[in-house]
């Protein structure tokens, strides 16, 4: 039987995405590429080949065996981590044959023999291999291609979880005794493929929309009342949509997150706070952010034209092939009350922003923005605070995590 092997190719341009994650542990959609691609191939992976610097903290998250070397005499199945919408194709690959994304020539998987499976891993030299070519979009190759792929991420993800919760609440049933929401007067449903895991806890006052897109909440999330949920959504395990909140369409809100105010068509990591009122839209949050109050975004021009951004501080800018995009901020970042965050905007790793000027383009990471001008966070108070954040969650600060985000400081430049 093939194995397969799940491979992050260590793509410099997908940062900050991928600081503290391999390009298949990025949420882009309701699940990360990984979880998507187990689900819909139904496959088992025998091992996940990730960039050095990752393997520690990697091996914590997954049971997954991390960086073993691949050894055997069947063929094995190589697939890219930066793949989003898995493609079927990949389990009719035969050894010598290979998928390749036509926008890119990027390998998104191939079938090859043990020893040249190891070969690519170790120094990414693949052989002549019989190559076929996908002209759809499948790879992440930069920040804002979350937003690209959002729709059909999500879309594809919603249909998953609702068949693996086959004993969850929807709008048409009534609630077996001892569940946790009642969906009785004050609740409002309009429309139906709304899901609501046993766990969850939905208040009174809340309106569920599902008339353009399934709504799923997940296990011991809370739904506050007078929030509203507008399908197709997407809450995560022990969240919390706070009182009066409106989740728009296009939303999908990793594990542990607190949300307020207006939000749409954006995508959070997991354990962020925005929890007061402010417009987030088109965006990207990753892990351990904090959006003071008020904090608002755009994610329009005012010329109504093709967002220009570039993924990098030290890359050059690019068309992003968006009309609509509001920033990709990336871990540990903090803004202020009234923060005013510009579009298309990459806020790279551990950035910190309180300053009455809009923030915008590419920010290096590591950037303590003040008016009085920017500097780098010193790596002792940065770590400082990260502890304390991620202690609310009971989560530790490891010597590993440490280690990656020391290694990301040190290369960090910020201009003064």
């Amino acid at each position: 039987m093939t194995s397969a092997h799940v491979f992050d190719d260590g793509l410099p341009l997908l940062a900050p995405l991928t600081d503290l994650r391999p390009s298949f542990d990025v949420r882009t959609g309701a699940l990360t590429n990984l979880e998507r691609l187990s689900r819909v191939l139904s496959l088992r992976i025998s091992s996940l080949q990730v960039p050095a610097r990752l393997a520690p903290l990697i091996a914590k998250r997954h049971s997954i065996p991390v960086n073993t070397p691949i050894t055997g005499t069947s063929p094995v199945l190589l697939i890219n981590g930066r793949a989003v919408v898995p493609a079927p194709r990949m389990l009719e690959l035969q050894c010598g044959e290979s998928l390749v994304e036509s926008r890119s020539g990027d390998l998104i998987a191939a079938c090859l023999d043990p020893a040249a499976a190891q070969h690519f891993i170790t120094d990414r030299v693949a052989p002549p291999l019989r190559q076929t070519s996908i002209d759809t979009p499948t790879l992440l190759a930069r920040p804002w291609h979350v937003r690209t792929f959002r729709d059909a991420a999500l879309a594809m993800d919603l249909e998953l979880l609702a068949e693996d919760q086959p004993h969850a609440l929807t709008s048409t049933e009534q609630p077996a005794q001892g569940r946790r929401y009642d969906p009785a007067p004050g609740t409002l449903h309009l429309g139906g493929n709304v899901v609501i895991a046993p766990t969850a806890k939905v208040y009174p006052g809340v309106v569920l929309d599902s008339e353009h897109g399934p709504i799923h909440i997940a296990d011991h999330a809370t739904i506050r009342p007078g929030a509203i949920l507008i399908g197709p959504c997407y809450v995560g395990p022990h969240c919390t949509v706070l009182e009066r909140a409106t989740i728009r369409q296009g939303t999908a809100i990793g594990p542990w997150c607190k949300v307020n105010g207006e939000v749409g068509g954006t995508v959070f990591q997991g354990y962020a706070n925005k929890a007061h009122d402010g417009y987030l839209g088109d965006a990207y949050v990753g892990e351990w952010v904090n959006l003071g109050a008020g904090t608002t975004v755009s994610n329009l021009l005012n010329t109504y034209g093709e967002v220009i951004t570039r993924a990098t501080p030290r890359s050059s800018n690019e068309r992003t092939g968006e009309t609509f995009l509001g920033p990709v901020i990336g871990d540990h970042v903090k803004t202020a009350i009234c923060t005013r965050i510009m579009t298309g905007s990459i806020l790279h790793t551990g950035s910190m922003f309180a300053t009455t000027a809009p923030v915008s383009g590419c920010v290096p990471a590591f950037t303590w923005a003040t008016d009085e001008g920017k500097r780098t966070y010193r790596l002792d108070k940065f770590l400082e605070v990260a502890q304390a954040a991620m202690g609310r969650r009971k989560v530790e600060l490891s010597e590993h995590y440490r280690a990656v985000l020391a290694a990301l400081h040190a290369g960090a430049s910020t201009p003064a």
